[in-house]
């Protein structure tokens, strides 16, 4: 069954939750595949169509791309391996008034990850949506507060929650292997080049540039935003700390389980470029303060460094670095399991369909309200970075106290029919 967009764009409340409760409580049969779209397939969401696809109990029934030129050749090349037609859609509203299709997968630039989510939720689909799941902090809170309100299931995409390795390393964690957990430290390294910012110019025939930037108020178009380089600048992107942080932040949330700080201070900058016009640093160091006093430490390096990224957590009796535990002296504590080692992105999409055929969102490994923790974690180091100054956070009410500066950056202005709905 399709409907128009109109119609789609004109169902909300009632109506949507309705229909929701029908498809929640569908029986997959033995021999059924959950029918699967991706939405945004120029890198990261191709590869969710393809580890979606690869399953036995799903398939890619559709694409989409505001590129048309990525949507022709994504849709010909799944055509192929499936040996069928793949719909392609360059409107997600399209896409979403589909009927044909049971889940959507995001992989498109961070500004789009909470409406594209929220609509899909809405029109009664399931999600899969990459990280970081916000582009704000309101955001977030918004997308957790529609999984919760759509009962659909919503996977993250820090696909280590579905890895033995990281599970069991977690395990051992909260059983106290290295004592009471006082401090940990996230490092984010990733080698960059300097960045110069190009003239405006027409955006080419191929891109729909008015829709590539949805939610976000206009600007004119230059080639280096598409398809990498908005990560950037703050109007698409989160800068180096929310393109790569969520998956190392997340782990700490996980195994420290503390929440969103009560103080965050950060300081960087772009450094060894004589000319770099990106706005986000390219070296970032953020001290997070919980309200029990743990601390948490984000460094963010672009430069010529260590391999990363790295995870590690500081006890009483010893430490842990990437799933590798230390006593005081230093020695390994040894470990009597073996996890299995896995495919994480394999795992983490055998979780997500699973899920979806049981009809659970509480069976998925990575929460939207895990997500939303870990990327607020990298967005207030965002934010006292911006304003250049310690901030003071109360996690209950998720604002900045008597700081009306660093509260207008919580959220952003959102272009007209492009609106993040409230629903916290």
């Amino acid at each position: 069954m399709k409907t128009s967009r109109r119609h789609f764009l004109r169902a909300s409340g009632a109506a949507v939750i309705a229909a929701g409760t029908v498809a929640t409580g569908r029986v997959w049969g033995a021999n059924e595949r959950v029918r699967v779209a991706s939405v945004g397939v120029g890198g990261r969401g191709w590869d969710h169509a393809r580890t979606a696809n690869a399953r036995e109990d799903a398939e890619i029934v559709a694409l989409c791309d505001v590129d048309q030129q990525i949507l022709d050749n994504r849709v010909k090349e799944m055509s192929d391996i499936n040996g069928k037609s793949v719909k392609g859609y360059r409107d997600v509203r399209d896409l979403l008034a589909d009927g044909e299709i049971d889940a959507v997968t995001f992989g498109t630039p961070n500004h789009w990850h909470v409406l594209g989510s929220i609509w899909a939720l809405q029109a009664g689909k399931h999600v899969y949506v990459e990280k970081p799941i916000s582009h704000t902090v309101w955001e977030g809170r918004q997308l957790a507060a529609a999984a919760a309100k759509y009962g659909r299931v919503l996977e993250h995409g820090t696909q280590r929650r579905s890895e033995p390795a990281w599970q069991r390393a977690v395990e051992r964690a909260k059983a106290g292997v290295i004592g009471n957990i006082y401090m940990a430290r996230c490092a984010i390294y990733r080698f960059r080049e300097p960045f110069m910012f190009p003239a405006t110019e027409d955006p080419p025939a191929n891109l729909d540039w008015a829709l590539w930037q949805g939610p976000a108020p206009e600007k004119p178009f230059s080639r280096n935003y598409v398809h990498y380089n908005w990560h950037w600048f703050w109007h698409y992107g989160n800068g180096e700390i929310g393109n790569n942080g969520p998956h190392a932040t997340d782990i700490i949330h996980w195994i420290i389980d503390k929440g969103l700080p009560v103080k965050t201070y950060s300081s960087g900058g772009i450094f060894g470029y004589t000319e770099d016009t990106r706005e986000t640093p390219n070296t970032q160091s953020v001290t997070h303060t919980f309200a029990d006093g743990t601390v948490m430490l984000i460094d963010v390096r672009n430069r010529h460094t260590e391999s990363g990224p790295s995870v590690c957590a500081y006890g009483t009796d010893g430490y842990m670095h990437d799933g590798r535990f230390f006593d005081k002296d230093g020695k390994e504590i040894p470990d009597d399991q073996t996890p299995e080692k896995v495919d994480g992105t394999v795992a983490h999409f055998a979780n997500f369909i699973e899920a979806v055929k049981k009809g659970d969102p509480s069976a998925v490994n990575a929460t939207a309200e895990q997500g939303h923790i870990a990327a607020s974690l990298c967005h207030l180091g965002n934010i006292a970075y911006r304003v250049g100054r310690s901030v003071q956070f109360d996690p209950k009410t998720e604002q900045f106290v008597g700081d009306d500066e660093a509260n207008a950056l919580l959220t952003r202005t959102y272009r007209e029919g492009f609106e993040v709905p409230k629903l916290a």
